[in-house]
């Protein structure tokens, strides 16, 4: 067993080797680019927004159990359209200083989790190749798992998923090379 603390500087390595894998898929490789559609009459559909607080919402949203076997609750869904839709604040959406710092303490959060379960499944001296296989297992798990429940649930294109989960896999593999290399011996 090998113990968190003792492998600390490959839990940093790999958060920072992840965050810079975003970083370069994101804004270098340019894939991720059609994850989100301009939305017809982008002005007006704005104005009808403006003055929403920043929240999670649902349309139509019922009030409660009953409200789904309404009638008129019925013909609106029917209706349409229906969705869900986050609201941000408003201003510079190029100010990603706060999402880059919880980004990082994310990658950070994986990769300790990731060290901690491959410190209880393998011990010092470990070959690279089965603390790779452990790491990138469990860091892939981390990262790239939970995208699918918004296909499922939210009806996210699979496509855009599929992206987010092929991400979840480089940041696995470079989470794994990074344990590999700096394995206790």
């Amino acid at each position: 067993m090998v113990h968190v603390p003792s492998i600390w500087l490959p839990i940093l390595l790999a958060a920072g080797l992840a965050f810079v894998g975003s970083s370069v898929i994101h804004m270098l490789l340019g894939y991720h680019r059609k994850d989100f559609r301009k939305a017809p009459d982008e002005d007006g559909m704005m104005d009808a927004l403006r003055g929403i607080p920043a929240g999670d919402y649902s349309f139509p949203h019922p009030t409660g159990k009953d409200a789904l076997k309404d009638e008129a609750f019925r013909e609106k869904a029917a209706r349409g359209p229906t969705g869900f839709m986050t609201v941000l604040p408003a201003g510079d959406p190029f100010n990603m200083g706060p999402q880059l710092a919880q980004w990082f303490v994310y990658c950070l959060a994986v990769s300790a989790f990731t060290g901690y379960v491959t410190g209880l499944t393998l011990g010092p001296g470990t070959g690279y190749m089965e603390v790779f296989r452990m790491s990138s297992t469990v860091a892939f798990g981390g990262y790239g798992l939970a995208h699918l429940q918004r296909s499922i649930w939210y009806s996210q294109s699979w496509g855009t998923t599929g992206r987010n989960v092929l991400d979840s896999l480089v940041y696995g593999l470079l989470t794994g090379g990074a344990f590999g290399w700096l394995w206790p011996t």
